[in-house]
């Protein structure tokens, strides 16, 4: 496969960012004339990075190249920091993660590349944050997407823990920044989220709160949704039971697959194999695998 890395000022982002994307490359039996003028129009896959993470961390930790390669397919790898695929108004100029893949990367892609961008040909996919965020733009933007693989992450129920999050969203700044014990950042991170709205009303009334976004959504045009965790994930395994409960009791289709493994690479590794067979791809091998 061919491997670009651009880098590029973002309208949507405000600074310069990067972006990895693997393109189907010429087969041997097919001359460079043959190849690149045939005019072919590629599958798309949007891949997503996980918190801590970027654009080069698929391309270095798995095998998705060789993915890529077997089934002729474009995969687009957007490194957007620990944003969580949304817009934070409120951080220095502000920026804006979910425009600038919809708005900005998408139109880059469509037109630059030989990618399709028909709905039927495009899906997307990522890990714990990353896995937030494809089911945010599974949601959002149902109609440009067929299906959506949503790895190691499960949507919480905030209404459960109400009180919990009046007392953070109440806390003084001093009160939670700074907490050397808290290696993930989750309090610092869940505080600062809250904070990009008015109240907590405001923030579970908003889309970050995929949980009652998914209960809203008109089910007759969603992608067709995937999820996998491993059985050992300190974050997300005690949920994939009661949230699988949940979406059948709200008649949302959905497919879940779960393994041994924690969150980390190798459950990645495994768990995106499974996303692509979901998807449809390894009915058909196009490429070549070397």
């Amino acid at each position: 496969m061919a491997l670009l890395t651009l880098d590029f000022e973002s309208q949507y982002l405000g600074f310069n960012t990067n972006v990895n994307i693997i393109v189907p490359d010429k087969p041997r039996e097919l001359t460079p004339e043959q190849f690149y003028g045939n005019g072919e129009k590629y599958r798309v896959l949007w891949l997503l990075h996980g918190t801590f993470g970027g654009y080069s961390d698929w391309i270095r930790k798995s095998n998705i190249e060789l993915y890529a390669c077997e089934h002729n397919l474009i995969v687009v790898m957007p490194g957007i920091g620990n944003t969580d695929y949304s817009a934070w108004d409120s951080f220095t100029l502000g920026y804006d993660s979910d425009q600038y893949i919809v708005k900005e990367l998408m139109p880059l892609v469509y037109n630059w590349l030989p990618a399709s961008s028909k709905r039927e040909d495009n899906y997307v996919a990522g890990l714990s944050m990353g896995g937030e965020g494809a089911l945010h733009f599974a949601l959002k933007y149902s109609q440009l997407f067929e299906a959506a693989a949503i790895l190691s992450y499960i949507p919480f129920d905030y209404r459960s823990e109400r009180e919990q999050l009046d007392e953070l969203f109440d806390k003084k700044p001093e009160d939670v920044y700074g907490n050397k014990t808290d290696v993930m950042h989750s309090e610092q991170r869940q505080y600062n989220i809250l904070h990009k709205y008015p109240s907590v009303d405001a923030f579970l009334a908003s889309e970050e709160n995929l949980y009652e976004v998914m209960d809203r959504t008109d089910t007759s045009n969603m992608p067709r949704l995937f999820f996998a965790c491993g059985t050992d994930d300190p974050l997300f395994a005690d949920s994939i039971e009661s949230y699988r409960n949940h979406l059948k009791e709200e008649n949302i289709p959905a497919v879940f697959s779960t393994g041994p493994g924690s969150h980390e690479w190798r459950v990645w590794e495994r768990d995106i194999q499974k996303a692509l067979d979901f998807f449809g791809f390894n009915k058909e091998n196009k490429g070549n695998a070397f």
